[in-house]
C-alpha cells in the first residue's frame, strides 16, 4: 500500500475512534483542565499524570490489545475474584514449619488462616492475585498500606505435571515469624520488592516518618503505558490528524527493527543484520523488569538508558557462575547483554511477540529465522535424533534454571555447552543437566568427538572471573585482558573491572582511569567504583568530570567515590558539580528509605564526610526498620570506637548478637574488640565462633590463629593457619603469617616455601621480595 494511503487510513481510524462512544465530542463535567481537549472516551485515569489506560489504546490498536489480553503482562496482578483466583480455597489445608494453614472462601472473598507477624494463627483476607503460571502468589493488605506476598503459593501446573497443589516457596527452611523471609517481613513486601514491575505507572508513596505506604498505579497490571509511556500526547496527536512530521506524541519509539532484515550468510550459515543496531531501547525497556537491578529513583525515563533509573547487577560471584551462567534469580537482561546474539544486534522482539509475549515461531523454527536449519538443525550438529528433546536448540544453548521451586527459566546468553569449564570451575553445563547419570568428563569427551577442534575460547572470561574470586596467581593480568578486549560485551568488561578493584593498590589506577572515557556507561560506572579507594587527590583529578556524566548511575557513583577526603580540596566550581551529583545520590537513597540497607549506605556516606552524628542516626534508623541488619551493628560499633570506650563498642556488638546469634561478622567484631581490651580468653571464644560459622571466609580463621599465637598457643595457631590454607590456598595473609612464623622459629626452608607461593601471587611486591632475600641469606 502506498505511504499516502497508509497516512489517510491512520487519520480515518483516529477520527472514527474519536467519534465512537461520544459523537458530540463534549466533555464530561468531571474532566480536568489537562484533559479538556480530549473526548470523553479518552479521559485520563484519575490522578495518573497523563496516562490514559489500555482501554483508550485499544480504540486504535485493537490487534495489539487483543494480543496483550490474557498475557502474563495482562494477568501480572489482579483483584482477587472468581475469575482470577486459581488456588483451592475449599477449606484446603497446608502444613509447613509446624503451622497448619487453611484456605477458604466466605461471602465472595478469599481468606487464609495462617501465622501472622506474631507467629500466632490469624485470619487474613486475600486482596490480590500475583501471576498465573506456573504458580500464583497471593497478596494480603497489612497495616501501613503494606501489601505482603504470602509464602504459600499455588502450583497452577496441570496435576499430571505435579501441579494443582499448595506449596511453600522456601521448603526446608522452616520460615517462622521471626525469620527474614517470613511473609509479613520487609523482604516479602510488594510495595518495594514487586510493585514496580507488576503494575503500570506505580507510585510507591513511601512516607519515612510513619514508615507507611500510599502506593498507587494507573493500571493494576503491566499495560500499554508501562512500556510506551504516558499516552495523552499520543491521543492528542491522533486526534489532530496523526501527522508523521510532528512525532507520535510518545516518549519512546520502538524503531530498532523498522526496515531491518536478517540477511543469510552462506559461509557461516548464520544471518547478519542488514544494518547494525545503534541503540538498545528494547533491551533496556525490558531490562527494567527482566533484569536484576536496584531502583535509583521513581521516575521512569521511557526510551532512556537503563542506568538512568536502575543500577543493574553485574556478573558477581553471588549472582552468576564465572562463565556468566545464571546462579541466582537474575532474570534475562544480564544474560542477554553478555551474549553474541546481542552483540550481533538481536533485540527482544526478534524472538518474542511484544504484546502476547509468545515466541514469534515455535521450537527450532524460531532459531531457523537466522540459523540455517540444514546446517544446524541436523543430527550431525545436535548429536540427537531429529525432533527429540535433545535436538531442540534451546536444550543446549538456553539451559534452564528453576527458581521459586517450580519455575524453570531459560538462560539468555545463548552459549555453547562447556563441560571443560565444569571440570575446571564446577559450573553447570547443558549436557549433564539432562544426562544426570553421566559426568562432566563424559560430556567433554563426547563434544570433542563431535567437534574435534574444540570450542572457540577467544572470548572466554571464566578463567579471569574465577581467578579473581579465589585470588589465584595471574588474576590481574587475566582481568586486564578481559577489560581491554574491545569485542567483549560491556557487562563482561565492567564485571572484570569490579573483580579487579580489590586487588589494586591505591596507586594502581591506570586501567580504571582509561575506562572512565569508555562509551559504555556500565564500564564507566565500574571504573569509578574501582577508584573509590584510590588516593584522594587522584580521585579528585579524574572523577570530577564524571559528576556531569550523561548517565545518572555514573554521576551517583562518582559522587559517592568523591565524598569525604577528595571533596575537601575542591575548587568552588568543582564543589558545585559535586553537590549537584551528591544531591542525586542522596535523593536515590531517600527514594529507597523503606529499606534498612539504604540507611546503612547513608550512614556510611555521612561517616565518610565526617558527619558522625548523622551517621549514627542513619545506622540507628536502619535498626529501627530491621534489627537484623548486620552492617548497621558493625558500622555503629566502629563509629562508637572513635567516640567512646571499647567497652561501649562491645556493648553494641552484644546487643546485635541478641538479634543475630549466628552472625559470624558480629562474633568476629566482638572478638577484635575483646582483643583490644586485652580480654584474650573471651576474645578467642568469639573468634572461634566466627570461624566456625563461616569456614568459607579465610579472614576469620586467620585472625583466630593470630590471636592464638598472641596467647602463646603456637602449635594450635600454626595448625589453624594450615587448615585455613587447605581451604583457601591463595589467601595472602595466611601465607605471609605462616612464612613469618616459620622464619621466627628458625625453619627457613618452610618459610621459603610459603614465601615462594606468596611471590607467585604477588610478583611485584617489594615486601615479599625482601622477605625472600632475607630467607635466602646464609643463617648466622
Amino acid at each position: 500500500m502506498p505511504r499516502a494511503l497508509w497516512l489517510l487510513l491512520a487519520v480515518a481510524v483516529a477520527v472514527l475512534a474519536a467519534c465512537e462512544g461520544d459523537p458530540s465530542g463534549e466533555l464530561d463535567s468531571t474532566s480536568s483542565p489537562e484533559t479538556a481537549n480530549l473526548p470523553q472516551w479518552a479521559q485520563l485515569q484519575s490522578g495518573t499524570d497523563d496516562h490514559v489506560g489500555a482501554a483508550v489504546c485499544a480504540r486504535c490498536h485493537a490487534v495489539e490489545h487483543r494480543d496483550w489480553q490474557g498475557s502474563h503482562h495482562d494477568l501480572a496482578m489482579q483483584e482477587a475474584g472468581p475469575e482470577s483466583v486459581l488456588g483451592d480455597f475449599d477449606r484446603a489445608r497446608f502444613q509447613y514449619a509446624g503451622i497448619t494453614s487453611e484456605f477458604f472462601e466466605r461471602d465472595g472473598a478469599y481468606h487464609v488462616v495462617t501465622d501472622g507477624p506474631d507467629g500466632e494463627l490469624d485470619e487474613f483476607q486475600i486482596d490480590y492475585t500475583f501471576g498465573v503460571e506456573p504458580l500464583q502468589q497471593y497478596l494480603i493488605e497489612m497495616p501501613g498500606g503494606r501489601l505482603q506476598a504470602l509464602g504459600i503459593a499455588w502450583d497452577s501446573r496441570p496435576k499430571t505435571e505435579g501441579g494443582q497443589r499448595w506449596f511453600h516457596l522456601y521448603p526446608g527452611q522452616e520460615v517462622s515469624a521471626d525469620h527474614p523471609l517470613h511473609w509479613t517481613g520487609r523482604n516479602q513486601n510488594w510495595n518495594f520488592m514487586c510493585a514496580d514491575c507488576h503494575s503500570t505507572a506505580l507510585v510507591k508513596g513511601y512516607d519515612p516518618d510513619s514508615d507507611s505506604y500510599d502506593s498507587s498505579w494507573s493500571e493494576i497490571n503491566v499495560a500499554c503505558e508501562a512500556c510506551h509511556g504516558p499516552g495523552r500526547k499520543h491521543v492528542e496527536w491522533a486526534l489532530a490528524g496523526a501527522s508523521p512530521e510532528t512525532g507520535h506524541g510518545l516518549a519512546v519509539s520502538f524503531h530498532e527493527r523498522r526496515g531491518i532484515a536478517w540477511l543469510p550468510d552462506p559461509d557461516s550459515g548464520t544471518a547478519r543484520r542488514s544494518q547494525p543496531r545503534q541503540t538498545q531501547i528494547e533491551i533496556d525497556t525490558c531490562g527494567r523488569c527482566h533484569g536484576r537491578a536496584s531502583r535509583l529513583l521513581g521516575d521512569t525515563v521511557h526510551g532512556g538508558n537503563l542506568l538512568d533509573t536502575h543500577r543493574p547487577a553485574l556478573l558477581d560471584p553471588d549472582q552468576f557462575h564465572p562463565d556468566g551462567q545464571m546462579l541466582a534469580e537474575v532474570f534475562n537482561w544480564g544474560s542477554l547483554k553478555q551474549s553474541r546474539m546481542a552483540q550481533a544486534g538481536v533485540t527482544c522482539s526478534d524472538c518474542h511477540q511484544p504484546h502476547s509475549l509468545e515466541l514469534t515461531a515455535p521450537g527450532n523454527d524460531l532459531c531457523a529465522q537466522c540459523h540455517q536449519p540444514d546446517r544446524f538443525d541436523i543430527p550431525d550438529h545436535t548429536g540427537h535424533p531429529v525432533d527429540s528433546a535433545g535436538s531442540q536448540c534451546s536444550a543446549c544453548h538456553m539451559p534452564q534454571v528453576t527458581f521459586m521451586e517450580i519455575d524453570p527459566r531459560h538462560d539468555h546468553a545463548f552459549r555453547i555447552p562447556r563441560p571443560d569449564l565444569s571440570l575446571a570451575y564446577g559450573v553447570t553445563n547443558a549436557c549433564t543437566d539432562c544426562h544426570t547419570d553421566r559426568d562432566d568428563q563424559w560430556a567433554r569427551d563426547s563434544l570433542l568427538e563431535w567437534f574435534p577442534d574444540g570450542p572457540d575460547t577467544s572470548m572466554d572470561f571464566a578463567h579471569a572471573l574465577h581467578s579473581a574470586s579465589v585470588g589465584a596467581p595471574g588474576l590481574v593480568e587475566r582481568l586486564e585482558q578481559v577489560i581491554t578486549h574491545p569485542e567483549q560485551p560491556a557487562i563482561v568488561r565492567a564485571s572484570a573491572m569490579r573483580a579487579l578493584a580489590p586487588w589494586l593498590s591505591p596507586t594502581q589506577a591506570e586501567l580504571p582511569i582509561q575506562a572512565l572515557d569508555a562509551t559504555q556507561p556500565l564500564l564507566r560506572m565500574s571504573a569509578v567504583e574501582a577508584l573509590a579507594d584510590a588516593d584522594p587527590d587522584l580521585r579528585r583529578e579524574h572523577l570530577v568530570p564524571l559528576l556531569t556524566d550523561p548517565v545518572r548511575a555514573v554521576r551517583i557513583e562518582a559522587a559517592a567515590a568523591l565524598a569525604g577526603a577528595s571533596e575537601r580540596a575542591m575548587s568552588p566550581e568543582q564543589r558545585t558539580l559535586f553537590q549537584a551529583a551528591l544531591d542525586e545520590y542522596i535523593a536515590a537513597l531517600e527514594f529507597n528509605a523503606d529499606r534498612p540497607e539504604t540507611h546503612v549506605r547513608l550512614g556510611n556516606l555521612h561517616a565518610q564526610r565526617g558527619l558522625n552524628e548523622a551517621a549514627q542516626a542513619a545506622y540507628r534508623r536502619a535498626l529501627e526498620l530491621e534489627q537484623r541488619t548486620v552492617d548497621a551493628w558493625i558500622n555503629l560499633a566502629d563509629l562508637q570506637r572513635s567516640r567512646a570506650s571499647e567497652t561501649d563498642v562491645a556493648t553494641i556488638l552484644h546487643e546485635g548478637l541478641e538479634w543475630l546469634p549466628d552472625s559470624a561478622e558480629l562474633h568476629h567484631a566482638l572478638g577484635l574488640s575483646l582483643v583490644r581490651q586485652q580480654q584474650l580468653p573471651d576474645a578467642i571464644k568469639a573468634l572461634e565462633r566466627a570461624a566456625e560459622l563461616a569456614p568459607n571466609d579465610p579472614r576469620y580463621g586467620h585472625v583466630l590463629a593470630v590471636a592464638l599465637h598472641q596467647l602463646g598457643h603456637f602449635q594450635q595457631a600454626r595448625r589453624r593457619l594450615e587448615h585455613v590454607l587447605e581451604r583457601h590456598p591463595y589467601h595472602r595473609e595466611t601465607l605471609s603469617t605462616l612464612a613469618l612464623l616459620h622464619a621466627h622459629t628458625g625453619n627457613r626452608a618452610q618459610a621459603r616455601t610459603y614465601s615462594n607461593r606468596l611471590a607467585e601471587l604477588e610478583p611485584d611486591s617489594e615486601i615479599v621480595a625482601q622477605l625472600l632475600q632475607w630467607l635466602n641469606q646464609p643463617a648466622h
